[in-house]
């Protein structure tokens, strides 16, 4: 049966793509996916094909993925971080009905909350949850929800698509909503560039986090009541004695 891998290729740096990722882009004869995307791992395979699409033509591109795997193309479909988490895993799956049997394989990988978590210090040792800010595809009403009672469980919280161009202000109403739930003090911090050059990392206080300089290639972490700054690292405490 024809073969298509969707990939999580890490945050950027080639040396957080795993074995198991590098192995399925080797098999491939075509590499597909968001331009910016495809331009990170080319330059580790310069001999292979590749198709890639601008941001919002993700159906445009997982088509012509399916396309080329039918036609009896090994095809590698790359995605940041973990291809399940945010990226094109689902949507292969619902698009692959139109086209005849293909063997799908998805490839994990390292997303950008494990790998900002790491630069941080260590933000999520206890329970947490991921809300993009985004609302291309998801009505802010709805962010807003999620963002309340995560707050209001005390999660840590990580952010993805904080703010862009066209959304400015969208950290700052996130922030707006946590704060009806969570202390002013409570440790937050950012990491913009996770794993690419301009790699920068800031811990700050909530009350803070709303006017902190952010775009799409910055991941955004919310502490719970007990997060510490530990000598500049962000550390949620599991729970453990430490007598």
């Amino acid at each position: 049966m024809k073969k298509l891998f969707v990939v999580g290729i890490g945050p950027g740096d080639p040396k957080n793509m795993t074995a198991a990722c590098r192995d399925a882009i080797r098999q491939s004869d075509v590499i597909v996916g968001y331009s910016k995307y495809v331009e990170l791992v080319t330059p580790l395979y310069p001999q292979k094909r590749t198709l890639d699409t601008p941001m919002t033509r993700e159906t445009e591109r997982c088509r012509a993925a399916l396309r080329l795997a039918a036609q009896g193309e090994t095809v590698a479909v790359v995605c940041s971080g973990d291809a399940g988490v945010y990226g094109m895993a689902g949507l292969i799956y619902e698009l692959s009905e139109q086209f005849p049997p293909v063997d799908i394989e998805i490839v994990p990988g390292v997303t950008a909350t494990l790998a900002g978590a790491a630069v941080l210090g260590a933000p999520l040792t206890h329970d947490f949850a991921v809300i993009s800010l985004s609302d291309l595809l998801t009505p802010w009403e709805l962010i807003e929800k999620r963002l309340s009672c995560a707050a209001a469980a005390d999660f840590c919280v990580v952010l993805y698509n904080p703010s862009s161009k066209k959304r400015p202000d969208y950290l700052q109403r996130a922030c707006d909503v946590l704060l009806r739930h969570k202390s002013p003090e409570t440790v937050c911090g950012l990491v913009h560039n996770i794993g690419r050059e301009g790699q920068h990392a800031e811990v700050m206080p909530l009350k803070q986090l709303g006017r902190a300089q952010a775009d799409m290639f910055t991941t955004v972490f919310v502490g719970n009541a007990q997060t510490k700054n530990l000598n500049g690292k962000m550390v949620t405490p599991r729970g453990y004695r430490l007598d």
